[in-house]
């Protein structure tokens, strides 16, 4: 028997156009409306945006949310049900989405308040660093002050997270194939994000969480889980802690998972997987041609449409 995760991407996997092929879906109209409705934009008008509005963090959040829930109820319909789901960063949201923690509307207003919590930072850097040395990496985050290991997304992939100086001193002395700052608007996943989170937390007690339907691989805690308190007091965290991915990618054989879906645009977390469970079947879907390829004996029809 085949055991699959669902894994969803988060900001950076963004792209114009993204989810085209959902616009115009009778199945994907509701959501659609109910995210114009809570956002007071339209989704698909943001994603079409040839100026690349799609990548403002305001923006960027909530349309990835909405894409991949989209694609989410449409595998529900034609793909056996995922043993183990997880998300990178803001994917961690739809994957609680996907195991049944909360439903669409609670999801898009708990991503609505982060994207303007984050949007509105300024306080940071981050920067990518690839192609390094752990050891040496590690001992000079331990060195500086106020600079953290944000995203650990693989052995040879992470991203750094601090103040503008500390950054800069962490890129100006470790030996990497590359580094690389990026175009973000402050310090996510450290405690530079400290102020936000704390604004954060009073939107995320008002929203009801269930337990989950499927165990949940979170961000600041790989272990399995499915307790509804457990993943709130997890999300509470996120927006300070780390991503630790790395080890998410790790427990995933460990959780007998032999087959992994990433849901959403872009093939990024199918690259880091790839390079620390080397043993994993991979596969992508971010389009309901996607879906289409993948489970072609199941055909669409007006009435599941």
């Amino acid at each position: 028997m085949t055991h699959t995760a669902w894994v969803f991407p988060g900001q950076g996997s963004q792209a114009i156009g993204m989810g085209a092929d959902l616009y115009d879906l009778p199945a994907a109209s509701d959501k659609f409306a109910i995210a114009q409705d809570i956002l007071g934009w339209s989704v698909p008008d943001v994603c079409q945006d040839p100026d690349d509005k799609v990548s403002n963090t305001l923006y960027t959040q909530p349309c990835l949310y909405t894409i991949e829930s989209i694609l989410v109820d449409l595998m529900r319909d034609r793909a056996p049900a995922p043993q183990v789901v997880a998300g990178h960063s803001l994917g961690e949201y739809v994957a609680l989405y996907a195991a049944g923690v909360f439903d669409f509307e609670s999801g898009l207003r708990l991503v609505k308040r982060r994207a303007e919590l984050m949007s509105n930072a300024s306080d940071g850097m981050m920067a990518a660093v690839i192609g390094f040395d752990r050891a040496q990496l590690e001992a000079l985050i331990s060195q500086t002050p106020d600079v953290v290991l944000a995203n650990d997304n693989n052995d040879g992939q992470v991203v750094i997270s601090g103040t503008p100086k500390a950054v800069d001193t962490v890129l100006e002395a470790i030996k990497a194939k590359r580094k690389v700052k990026l175009n973000v608007s402050g310090a996510f996943h450290s405690p530079l994000m400290a102020g936000a989170a704390i604004e954060f937390q009073s939107v995320l007690e008002a929203i009801a969480f269930q337990d989950a339907q499927v165990p949940v691989l979170s961000n600041v805690d790989p272990t399995p889980a499915t307790d509804a308190s457990t993943l709130k007091e997890r999300l509470s965290q996120q927006m300070t802690g780390s991503v630790r991915w790395r080890e998410i990618s790790r427990r995933l054989p460990e959780e007998e998972i032999d087959h992994v879906i990433e849901v959403g645009p872009g093939k990024v977390l199918t690259g880091l997987i790839k390079r620390t469970a080397p043993s994993l079947a991979l596969e992508n879907v971010g389009s309901l041609a996607d879906i289409d390829t993948l489970w072609p004996t199941v055909q669409r029809t007006p009435a599941n449409d």
